[in-house]
Parts: structure tokens; C-alpha cells; sequence
């Protein structure tokens, strides 16, 4: 049975059929018939009720009649009204299922979303890391100290050049004082001692002294050049009788020759001058050596701190 506030075009409880309705009306007309009966049987028989076109009997004259005649004819209390009869049941139709109202608002065409595509990233493949490796690190080597022989060695050629100088003018002077040097022979005569064994003999043997003290000495102070440049000078005076043997020449004499030039030569002039002049320039030229050897043991013991301290940091691991 339908809602009476319903409204065309809602939905509506689906009836379960004609037939079940029919039946709900028969049992209701039949419930009434009864009880109509059952009114009769106590009381006066009532005139027949003539009923309605649909069948229900019309109960309006009965309860007339009882009026009249005072008698009360009390409806059963089990008779309703029948459902089938109502408005509402006679409105409906059985035959053609009721059609939801049309939607008259327009249709929205929602377009799809396009999400666009991202780029796909590789993921970096996963190395395991190689078990690390000993590094081998070569432990600096320790510095060499420089040594003073090689400067000894060139200072000692100038020493020599000067020793040549100075000893070749105590010949000539030697000489002038004897007569044998004048102011017209003075070239000729020098250049004559230019080529003599009696010069470079000397000075050859000077160089080799020189050197080989400062061969010795090396990095020593200025004192050790003073002290032992006497045996420079001694060098220096045994190169001048050498010098005198081989301009004799020594090959071309006697034993007794030798040796009496040898004792002429020992007290001669020149071989005073020459010990004299090689002592005095290994003790100047010494000091310019000596000199030399403070500035190499500065750089030294420069060196040796720079490997000292190299070794208290440890080693380095440098990225190139």
C-alpha cells in the first residue's frame, strides 16, 4: 500500500501482486459476513443489507434500524476498514511499472586527466666496496749533507792563480835586484818564466796542497785554514826545489849534481817567497772557503729538521 504524501515520480513499495490483494479483500468481506451473522443470531434479525457495487454490504441501513427500534447493533472489533477500497489502492496501476521522472539537467562530459609520463631514473647499481688494501707508504730518505771539497777545489784555482802572480814577481824582483831584470828586457823575461818548469811546478804542487786541506778540513771553521795553512806554504816550498829539479832537467844529473842543486836551492830567495806566499793565501783564501762551509752546514742542519719533522707527521695520503 502506497504512502498517501507520495508524489508521482517517487518511488513506491512494489505491491506482491493482484492476487494477494484480491485475497486480503475476499478474507475481509468474509470477516465481516461473519460478524454480521454472529449480530443477527443475538439479536433481531436486521433487514438484508444490500451491498455496494463491490460487494461490501452497506451497513449504514443497519445501524438505522437499530436506532430506530433502540436497539444498539455494535460493529466487531476485528472488522477494518478494507485496505483494497481506499483512494489510494484505486489510483494505482497494476499494469505498467511506474517510470522514474526524467533528468532534464545537462550531461558534464568530465574529459580523462592525462597525467603525463615521468622520465624513469635508473637506480645506480649497488657495488660492494673492495675490502680496503695496505697502503705501502717509502719513508723519506734521509738528506745527504753537502760537503765543502768542490768549493775548496775552485777557490783553491783562484789561490793558485794568485800564488802564480805573486811568485812570478818575486822572480822578476829577484832577478832586477841582481841586475839580470831591466826596464827593456823586464817583458822578455817574464815571458820567458812563463815557459819554465821553474814557475808552474810550484804552482801545481800549491793547488794540490790547498785542495787537499780543504779536502780535510771541508765544512771546518776559518781557524783549522790558519792553523794549517803552514803545510800549504811547506807544499808551496818543496814545489819551488821540485820546480828547479825539473828545469835542470833532474834526469840529466848526477846524484851529486842533484843534491848539490838541491842545497843551493833550499835558502834561495824564491823558495822563501814561495813558503811565504802559499801560507798567506790558504789562510785568506781559507777564510773564503771556511766562509762557504758555514752557509753549506746552515743548509744542513736546515735539511736534516725538514726530515725530522717530515717523519713526526707521519705519511700523507695525497688525492690527485
Amino acid at each position: 500500500m502506497s504512502d498517501p504524501k507520495s508524489s508521482y515520480g517517487e518511488p513506491v513499495e512494489e505491491p506482491h501482486g493482484v492476487d494477494d490483494v484480491v485475497g486480503r479483500a475476499n478474507e475481509g468481506l468474509a470477516d465481516a459476513e461473519a460478524a454480521r451473522r454472529d449480530a443477527g443470531a443475538t439479536e433481531t434479525p436486521a433487514a438484508e443489507t444490500p451491498a455496494d457495487a463491490a460487494g461490501t454490504p452497506d451497513t449504514s441501513g443497519a445501524a438505522a434500524s437499530a436506532d430506530g427500534a433502540s436497539t444498539t447493533v455494535a460493529t466487531p472489533a476485528a472488522a477494518q476498514p478494507d485496505p483494497w477500497d481506499s483512494p489510494e489502492a484505486a489510483s494505482l496501476d497494476y499494469t505498467s511499472t511506474p517510470t522514474p521522472a526524467a533528468d532534464d539537467s545537462p550531461t558534464v562530459v568530465v574529459p580523462p586527466v592525462v597525467t603525463p609520463s615521468e622520465p624513469v631514473i635508473a637506480e645506480p647499481a649497488v657495488v660492494a666496496a673492495p675490502a680496503p688494501q695496505p697502503i705501502f707508504v717509502q719513508a723519506p730518505e734521509a738528506p745527504r749533507p753537502r760537503g765543502n771539497r768542490a768549493a775548496a777545489g775552485a777557490i783553491g784555482l783562484l789561490a793558485a792563480l794568485a800564488f802564480a802572480v805573486l811568485y812570478l814577481a818575486v822572480w822578476l824582483g829577484v832577478d832586477a835586484i841582481k841586475g839580470d831584470v831591466t826596464g827593456d828586457n823586464v817583458g822578455t823575461t817574464a815571458l820567458e818564466a812563463l815557459a819554465t818548469w821553474s814557475l808552474w811546478v810550484p804552482v801545481v804542487v800549491f793547488f794540490i796542497g790547498f785542495w787537499l786541506l780543504g779536502a780535510i778540513i771541508n765544512r771546518g771553521r776559518w781557524g783549522a785554514w790558519v792553523i794549517f795553512g803552514i803545510l800549504v806554504g811547506a807544499a808551496a816550498y818543496g814545489g819551488h826545489i821540485l820546480g828547479a829539479l825539473f828545469q835542470a832537467p833532474f834526469w840529466n844529473l848526477t846524484a851529486s849534481e842533484g843534491a848539490k842543486l838541491v842545497e843551493a836551492e833550499l835558502l834561495a830567495p824564491l823558495a822563501i817567497a814561495a813558503f811565504i806566499i802559499g801560507r798567506e793565501l790558504t789562510i785568506w783564501f781559507g777564510a773564503w772557503a771556511a766562509a762557504r762551509a758555514k752557509r753549506v752546514t746552515e743548509l744542513n742542519v736546515e735539511a736534516q729538521r725538514e726530515y725530522e719533522r717530515t717523519l713526526e707527521a707521519g705519511p700523507q695520503l695525497v688525492q690527485q
